[in-house]
């Protein structure tokens, strides 16, 4: 059993920043990706920023240059900071990540969420 548990969501002003955190727990054998989605109300979830376990970082164009994504692949978390947030920002952000347990192919494992509400 795989658990991802995220932290760190509220309420920020335009201008402001936040800063997710995500820890994988359970039986891990690898993680490949880690990453954050995130999903606004009446719009389908989108990738924010991924990272692979060797690699460089892939972001949305939407928030390149203000989001910045991090790994700490010892202690299998992940990390989100976000700069410069605008009201378009507002959503539910998921971690995300591509697990191994076993032998068996890796699969992709999700947060239960949490609210990034950016608002004067």
């Amino acid at each position: 059993q795989v658990q991802l548990v995220e932290s760190g969501g509220g309420l920020v002003q335009p201008g402001g920043s936040l800063r997710l955190s995500c820890a994988a727990s359970g039986t891990i054998f690898s993680i490949n990706a880690m990453g954050w989605y995130r999903q606004a109300p009446g719009k389908q979830r989108e990738l924010v920023a991924s990272m692979p376990s060797i690699g460089k970082a892939n972001y949305a164009d939407s928030v390149k240059g203000r989001f910045t994504i991090s790994r700490d692949n010892a202690k299998n978390t992940v990390n989100l900071q976000m700069n410069s947030l605008k009201p378009e920002d507002t959503a539910v952000y998921y971690c995300n990540g591509w697990i191994r347990t076993d032998w068996r192919p890796a699969r992709d494992y999700w947060g239960q969420g949490t609210q990034v509400t950016v608002s004067s």
